[in-house]
């Protein structure tokens, strides 16, 4: 005698119906689950886009990951040497992405709290209009620690730190002008304001390339209220 087949979808409806749950307490159990779920996803985008007078967050030491723990120094370490701000996440203007909320739950699940004082790395314009350049949530661990939770974005163009290299100080601003100007003044034309050639002229010229490209730099820093580096990775202000 041959043994019937088993249908799987009978086994798991027979199943069902031993089972304590109705279909409608499933279908309520459901929904109540996707509505806590919503609640608590729109609570965490509201403590990332609100102030707060949170200094810490109270994290379990024990199930923190210490690669992503990170000391104020070398955070402005970073702005610094790439132009970049580390702000409350109230200032920034971009949106948090699903998967930085989804870690931030889980981490409110894992340690039993409610994570508040996000602070966010990236560039000065994300701060005022949308763009994709690498930025980094941190929440705030106390005495000047802070926890790296998510990056999303495009990585950083590894000349960035090369080109941002004048705005680290005056003396690397003027170094960057002197050589601008060196090498502006060979493409002038050789005899262009006198017949004859001399080392005098050269270095003239030369001035002449210097005043010209450090009034506009002075200008436009003046116009557009531009600052150095340090003066600025963790301004709020323009």
């Amino acid at each position: 005698m041959l043994l019937k087949k088993i249908n799987l979808e009978d086994q798991l409806k027979k199943q069902k119906k031993r089972s304590s749950f109705s279909s409608n307490t499933l279908i309520d159990q459901f929904y109540h689950t996707l509505e806590e779920d919503h609640k608590t996803s729109s609570k965490i985008r509201r403590n990332t886009i609100e102030k707060n007078q949170e200094n810490y967050n109270h994290f379990k030491p024990d199930l923190l990951d210490t690669d992503k723990i990170y000391h104020v120094t070398e955070i402005k370490k970073i702005c610094i040497d790439y132009r970049l701000r580390f702000l409350d996440s109230s200032y920034f203007k971009g949106k948090i992405p699903k998967e930085a909320i989804l870690k931030i739950k889980k981490l409110e699940q894992e340690h039993h709290t409610e994570l508040k004082n996000f602070k966010i790395i990236a560039p000065s314009k994300l701060f005022k209009l949308e763009d994709k350049d690498d930025p980094l949530l941190f929440a705030c661990l106390g005495n000047d620690y802070y926890y790296l939770i998510h990056k999303w974005g495009n990585d950083m163009s590894a000349f960035r730190k090369l080109l941002m290299l004048p705005f680290k100080s005056i003396i690397n601003l003027l170094l960057l002008i002197i050589v601008l100007s060196y090498g502006l003044t060979f493409l002038v034309p050789s005899g262009l304001f006198s017949k004859s050639e001399s080392s005098a002229q050269f270095w003239i010229m030369c001035f002449f390339m210097f005043k010209t490209i450090a009034a506009i730099t002075i200008f436009y820093g003046f116009a557009k209220g531009k600052n150095f580096n340090p003066a600025i990775w963790n301004s709020k202000f323009i």
